[in-house]
């Protein structure tokens, strides 16, 4: 039986995961494959992160370049993360024609279009199915199971920390910054979750799929994004008897001979919605094809043993190339919509939850009503709560379920609005996604 030997760089929680999984699943792998993967070279600066690993001593370095100069490695598993060193060590195995496996969805996003054009100026290949939902094989399904569709509509919960924290907020009443703690404890938020929390994470994924389903890089600047700190109980209350469960969502719309528009947000989903019951650390995306219809994926979106499900995969795909001499078979990215264009949040049509805190008197509804008029916006429906705010002496929430119109419109009117005098603090606005 052939192989293909594999040198991995950076060992911790993902890269210690692959190392036991392949080496405890060899046979399997090799026997379903026809060609063994030899795991070559384990490198990792902290000898901490090698301790204990199944394999022998004379595999561990702490030397990169002793990894990516071995001329008998013919595949890199880059899973250090970040965006600088981890950059360097896959642009230089890239140089040398090697094969990359990545986890690095920070990177893909930031500098994907660089990474994917010098893979294909070596004529080599890169694979990142990790880098998007942990084990859940979207990668794979939007570049070669679904490639006989368009994508008018992909929609994901791929932020485990964040889904944990407002499934929490759901079930048991609690506080966003108790769960936060709670998870921190837990070891599904990290200690400075700000990333996760603030939507960065998800955007990063958001990016990485709307590119390779639409064929053209979207980049990670012109994602819009937001995140779940200004969802407080009381909003998951009211979305709760209104319908609908809050979650952290990626939209990717468009396609075709519309414009695409990629964004991140808090967004109240219809309890009848397969999404909402995607709780805790779990991702779930649901893919429309114009050929397939809808298709769901749900699983762990982090770990260990997901990631390295996925990282291992990548590593087959590139064993079975090797082993049928063709390194480029399914190249990492495809440009095929050279022409197309990105749609602006301020261009992006939506319904709307406002939550306002007004002052406890006669003519408020009135008067924000009269700002939304102005703006062309239509009212759906309006949700006055009697009990005060804690925060707020002498005022009460109002709650603003808007028809659908353009996000630059109901920015501009929220402004506004909370210019009035009668309101007393920001006002909170949780965009509404139907599904059609």
């Amino acid at each position: 039986m052939k192989q293909i030997n594999i040198g991995l760089i950076g060992a911790g929680i993902v890269g210690g995961g692959v190392v036991k999984n392949l080496t405890r699943n060899s046979d399997l792998i090799a026997e379903r494959l026809g060609i063994r993967l030899n795991l070559k070279r384990v490198c990792d600066k902290d000898e901490s992160k090698t301790k204990g690993l199944p394999v022998p001593a004379s595999v561990i370095t702490p030397d990169a370049q002793r990894v990516l100069g071995d001329p008998d490695t013919h595949v890199i598993i880059e899973l250090v993360g970040g965006t600088g060193f981890a950059k360097t060590v896959i642009l230089d195995a890239l140089s040398r024609g090697k094969v990359v496996v990545t986890a690095n969805k920070a990177l893909l996003a930031h500098h994907g279009e660089e990474i994917f054009a010098a893979a294909t100026k070596h004529n080599t290949n890169i694979f990142y199915e990790a880098s998007v939902c942990g084990g859940i094989p979207i990668i794979k399904a939007l570049r070669e199971g679904f490639v006989a569709n368009h994508f008018p509509l992909i929609y994901g919960i791929v932020n485990g920390t964040c889904n944990y924290i407002l499934s929490r907020m759901t079930a048991e009443g609690k506080d966003f910054n108790d769960v936060l703690a709670e998870a921190q404890k837990l070891g599904y938020a990290e200690a400075d979750p700000t990333l996760d929390i603030e939507g960065g994470d998800s955007a990063h994924k958001a990016t990485i799929l709307a590119s390779l389903a639409h064929g053209f890089w979207t980049g990670y600047d012109n994602t819009y994004v937001e995140g779940i700190k200004h969802v407080s109980q009381f909003d998951i209350q009211i979305a709760r008897e209104l319908g609908y469960t809050i979650k952290l969502l990626a939209i990717i719309k468009g396609g075709d001979a519309q414009p695409v528009e990629v964004r991140v947000h808090p967004t109240l989903i219809p309890h009848s919605h397969v999404l909402a019951s995607v709780n805790g650390v779990f991702n779930a995306v649901a893919v429309r094809g114009d050929v397939v219809g809808d298709t769901m994926f749900y699983g762990r979106g982090a770990g260990a043993d997901a990631t390295s499900s996925a990282v291992i995969s990548d590593l087959a795909d590139a064993a079975l190339n090797y082993k049928f001499g063709s390194i480029q078979r399914v190249p990492a990215f495809v440009a095929h919509r050279l022409n197309a264009r990105l749609r602006t949040i301020d261009e992006v049509e939506s319904r709307y939850y406002l939550r306002l805190t007004v002052a406890d008197e006669s003519g408020v509804i009135a008067k924000v009503a009269t700002v939304l008029a102005e703006a062309g916006i239509s009212i759906a429906s309006v949700l006055q709560r009697e009990a005060p705010e804690p925060k707020a002496p002498n005022s009460v929430p109002l709650i603003f379920m808007l028809h659908t119109a353009k996000d630059a419109a109901v920015r501009s009117a929220v402004e506004k609005i909370d210019r009035l005098p009668v309101i007393k603090q920001k006002t909170v606005v949780i965009r509404v996604e139907s599904f059609e």
